[in-house]
């Protein structure tokens, strides 16, 4: 018997996990999936910010919680899956968003790039490692890697010019790789039944220097940034039933942005 569209993408009876759950980005993906029906947790380091997001949310009604966890170290990792398994007794949804950011530009040390490779790449492969196991143990499971326009296209310095603000080199090269472990975590695991996705979004607008956002708006085809919204409805359709047939894939967020 065929699903109504309405249940394709009920997440009702699941179980998320959203890291950096508190950033631009977290705060809208941990809402929208607890507004689809899932019972979220929202992780990070800094666990009173987590829990002032969720009282937030729990005064709309949402089941969300708040866990604390550490991406650069493995037992911090899988400690966070026993806390989730025991709050709520399985899990259905993994969303990657947590990222580190010490690279300022170009001249940063070379110990910032190995900072940031312990949470932006190992990191990323030990969650998707340790909660893809516990998923194709079900056989079942849906995991979304959050990457960036900048691990697909390189960097538009135009669009910096005359401002103060460098261009971090890290965090293309992760965002890049994180494509690559993307497709490499959906064929390992796809026989099992879990689906691992990337979406790749655009420049958020967070109050940028006015010069900057004309210059960005200029270079989509939507003529803006992405707003507080625009990623509910993907990461929803990745986490549910709607996306079923679908792994191994990223799907751009960015008005345009790197098709023009």
């Amino acid at each position: 018997m065929r699903e109504s569209i309405q249940k394709l993408f009920d997440l009702s009876g699941r179980a998320a996990v959203v890291t950096g759950g508190a950033g631009l980005f977290g705060r809208q993906i941990v809402e929208a999936l607890a507004e689809a029906g899932a019972k979220t947790f929202t992780a990070g380091r800094n666990i009173e910010r987590l829990r002032s997001q969720v009282e937030k949310l729990r005064q709309a009604g949402l089941d969300v919680e708040a866990l604390q966890y550490d991406q650069r170290h493995e037992e911090s990792i899988k400690r966070l899956l026993t806390e989730t398994l025991k709050a709520a007794g399985r899990i259905d949804i993994l969303v990657n968003n947590a990222v580190l950011r010490p690279m300022k530009d170009w001249s940063s040390p070379a110990e910032q790039f190995a900072e940031s490779m312990t949470v932006n790449a190992t990191g990323l492969f030990l969650m998707i490692r340790t909660f893809g196991e516990k998923m194709a143990e079900s056989g079942r499971g849906s995991i979304i890697n959050i990457g960036s326009i900048q691990g697909t296209v390189g960097p538009d310095y135009a669009l910096y010019e005359g401002l103060d603000w460098g261009v971090p080199p890290d965090y293309f090269f992760h965002k890049g790789g994180l494509l690559q472990l993307t497709r490499f975590a959906a064929a390992k695991l796809g026989p099992y039944g879990v689906r691992v996705n990337a979406i790749s979004p655009g420049g958020f607008f967070n109050n940028q220097d006015p010069r900057f956002v004309e210059r960005y708006n200029a270079r989509t085809f939507l003529g803006r940034m992405a707003n507080e919204s625009d990623l509910k409805g993907v990461v929803v359709f990745l986490a549910s039933d709607a996306s079923a047939y679908i792994t191994g894939a990223n799907i751009p967020v960015d008005g345009g942005y790197t098709s023009k």
